[in-house]
């Protein structure tokens, strides 16, 4: 049987890369992000190798050199301050929305999905606005970063639109190096104030830099971190119309029937009524949050596997039916199927930069894989997984193996000029070892250096 060459499978891999760049406009965007060229290399052809070795499950260290530049350039692209990420990531998902636009069902209502994920960094002690961040997992604190992510999602696919990289609003909590620079006339000095600040005002800056980059979505999903009455009245405010899942707290009342209830009393007050369970949900009933003084729909709905427990979801569209409310709700879990895709397979959380703005193009870069991932599993008729299309990809860019690798060079040295000098031979041939060795991973290169000597 003959095998496929290896330059033809490539080439397989990049065209599905190229068809992604020319579907989102990939140069056009470029123009938008504040990117100062000062030199010949592209922006554009630096995005595509990065994406490429992040299919090859390489790190930056780990890569061989790229062929357009050096890896001094490439990290300081990363660590440029003045690049816009995150509008790159909103124009990206746009594109993305647009392009599937076919592929799609256009009855489905857009939903915008908010939620964060622990950037564990366990052994940095020097990286900027590094912070003891509580993992809510493993109940402790854990040196890293939050990763606030919007997501959208319109119940067959979920897209990362944004991200900001949080460290902490307390001082006593960042443990790392203090912001390099806070000017808030520069986009890096931006970007670090807004580290500092608290996680339902990032919320509410990322929503308004979404919806200003095209990203169309009428509901906003969160979980009991975000809601609050003060979250829902700000959402209301920007016209949206939040769902979330409301904490079980004694420090927040509801009014209802012209008494005052925390969701505790107010489920046991519905428990003594007269009302009977749904078969989908408990109870449901109309309150005045009192701070906000801000109409409310809560339904009460059974958790599953768990005897006398409930959940609680509320939203501000009280004409919302409890079913329709449920329905909606059960989006947002799609963003735990990103996370975890993200840190399986993208290294989401396994970078070793140290800079802040390296950091949050790093983000920006998985995000931007996880999309061209998204919109591979749409394209496919038997609906793989993200995990399946990213191994296809993977076999599509491989790493090269150590037998075609000898084969180049053995095709090199076969194809070398002879030249009349034996020294001028001997430093054409050194040469051609050393791009050998430079171009197969540290594991292989280790190997024959062992087998070498050993001989």
């Amino acid at each position: 049987m003959a095998s496929i060459p290896q330059d033809q499978i490539e080439k397989s891999g990049f065209k599905i890369i190229t068809q992604f760049c020319e579907l989102i406009h990939l140069p056009a965007l470029v123009r938008l992000l504040n990117y100062r060229r000062r030199s010949k290399v592209s922006l554009t052809a630096i995005l595509i190798w990065l994406v490429k070795i992040i299919f090859q499950r390489r790190t930056l260290f780990r890569a061989p050199t790229p062929d357009i530049c050096t890896k001094r350039t490439i990290y300081n692209i990363l660590n440029d301050g003045r690049i816009n990420w995150q509008r790159l990531s909103c124009l990206l998902a746009q594109r993305v929305i647009t392009g599937l636009a076919q592929l799609i069902d256009s009855r489905r209502s857009g939903a915008i999905i908010v939620d964060d994920t622990l950037i564990s960094r366990f052994n940095a002690k020097q990286t900027e606005l590094l912070a003891n961040t509580f993992d809510h997992d493993q109940q402790q604190h854990l040196k890293g970063y939050r990763g606030l992510t919007v997501a959208w999602s319109n119940g067959q696919i979920v897209l990362p639109v944004t991200t900001a990289v949080l460290s902490s609003q307390k001082s006593r909590n960042r443990v790392g190096k203090p912001a390099k620079n806070l000017d808030q006339r520069t986009l890096a000095g931006q970007r670090r104030a807004q580290a500092m600040r608290a996680m339902p005002a990032v919320v509410l800056e990322l929503l308004q830099q979404v919806r200003a980059n095209g990203i169309k979505a009428r509901y906003v999903l969160f979980d009991s971190w975000f809601a609050s009455p003060k979250m829902f009245a700000a959402l209301k405010r920007q016209r949206l119309i939040g769902i979330g899942m409301l904490k079980r707290t004694k420090k927040t009342y509801y009014r209802y029937r012209g008494r005052q209830y925390t969701v505790r009393t107010l489920y046991q007050r519905l428990r003594q009524s007269n009302r009977h369970p749904r078969a989908n949900y408990l109870y449901s009933c109309v309150v005045k949050a009192d701070t906000a003084k801000l109409p409310l729909r809560l339904v009460f709905v059974a958790k599953r596997h768990q005897a006398n427990n409930y959940l609680v979801l509320a939203t501000t569209q009280i004409n919302l039916t409890p079913a329709a409310i449920i329905k909606l709700y059960s989006r947002r879990w799609q963003i735990e199927n990103y996370f975890k895709a993200a840190k399986q397979y993208l290294r989401l959380d396994q970078t070793q930069i140290q800079n802040y703005d390296g950091l949050c193009a790093h983000m920006c870069l998985s995000m931007m894989t996880y999309d061209l991932l998204a919109w591979q599993q749409r394209r496919q008729p038997d609906d793989p997984t993200i995990g399946d299309i990213f191994y296809q990809l993977d076999t599509l860019l491989p790493i090269i193996d150590l037998a075609t690798a000898i084969g180049q060079l053995l095709v090199a040295l076969t194809n070398l000029k002879t030249a009349k000098s034996p020294s001028r031979i001997g430093k054409q041939i050194q040469r051609l070892i050393h791009q050998f060795l430079t171009g197969l991973s540290v594991q292989t290169a280790a190997m024959i250096t062992v087998e070498t000597s050993g001989t």
